[in-house]
């Protein structure tokens, strides 16, 4: 029955039983049944079929609400009874962009180690592209980048929002007011990370958005890490994920300088190869959900 529920909640977010099919790597016959068995169990009908396309009745979606409780609780219940004793595998390889593996990631495996001391984690940083294909090419098992693309060989789902913020050393004090505008920012000397980079790509495409083609990029590094330890000694500019300077911020070596009326927002995903079932990959994915701001 779960996997009937799961297989009604893939459809009914896709409202397709083709693209359904593809996800789960299962037949689209086997799909049409599954969800025909589920109406005729629970005699009701889910799904309004017309000729390319569906969609969910009343019942349908009401349905969706339960399924996603009763699946939720199976999640909370194999965790309970199953995860307890659980012995995991001795390793798990595990990518993250740059922020991620330098920012967030190490707290969250210092403390699942202590809850699971024989899992000894092979943790790579690095770009997001750098990230995605080695995913791909199956040398790691799981990964944590910035944004995500149309390939359909691989899976995300969202994580957590991040903020990318203009920053400069703290005794830079060449804007007074401590802002500035989306037209100046253009004239200010820059520090960016490498092309290939999550970071760079969502700034470019906020620029673009904006009818920004280019920025004054004087140096770049392929890490955030190196990018900050150039600011402590300059007076040039970064755009950084909030996350990455938490610390410098509470020791006065950097400072915010306010984008007016204006947001660097990007999300961090989850991602996997699309069709790779691992109750080991989903207990992690749900405990780095819970833990990583504790």
């Amino acid at each position: 029955m779960r996997t009937k529920f799961h297989i009604f909640q893939v459809v009914a977010n896709h409202l397709s039983f083709t693209k359904a099919a593809e996800q789960l790597y299962i037949s689209q016959p086997a799909i049409s049944k599954a969800i025909k068995n589920l109406e005729e169990e629970f005699k009701t009908t889910l799904f309004i079929r017309r000729r390319n396309s569906i969609e969910l009745t009343k019942e349908g979606k009401s349905f969706l609400v339960y399924t996603q409780k009763v699946v939720a609780l199976f999640s909370e219940m194999e965790e309970t009874f199953t995860k307890k004793n659980d012995v995991f595998p001795e390793r798990i390889n595990l990518g993250a962009s740059t922020t991620i593996s330098n920012y967030i990631i190490p707290k969250i495996i210092a403390k699942f180690n202590n809850q699971f001391p024989t899992t000894r984690f092979n943790t790579i940083g690095g770009n997001t592209d750098m990230i995605q294909n080695m995913i791909l090419n199956e040398e790691l098992d799981f990964g944590i980048t910035e944004g995500s693309n149309s390939n359909p060989k691989l899976t995300f789902k969202k994580f957590i929002k991040d903020e990318i913020v203009l920053v400069t050393n703290s005794s830079n004090n060449q804007l007074k007011k401590g802002s500035i505008s989306l037209d100046n920012l253009q004239s200010l000397q820059l520090i960016s990370r490498e092309i290939g980079s999550g970071t760079r790509e969502i700034i470019d495409s906020f620029l673009v958005k904006h009818g920004y083609k280019k920025v004054n990029r004087m140096l770049t590094f392929t890490s955030t890490e190196s990018i900050k330890n150039y600011l402590y000694h300059s007076d040039y500019y970064a755009l950084i994920s909030i996350h990455a300077i938490s610390d410098n911020l509470k020791s006065n070596r950097l400072q915010i300088i306010d984008l007016k009326n204006a947001s660097i927002e990007r999300w961090f995903y989850f991602v996997r190869r699309t069709g790779h079932v691992s109750s080991t990959l989903d207990y992690l994915e749900k405990y780095i959900r819970l833990n990583y701001n504790l």
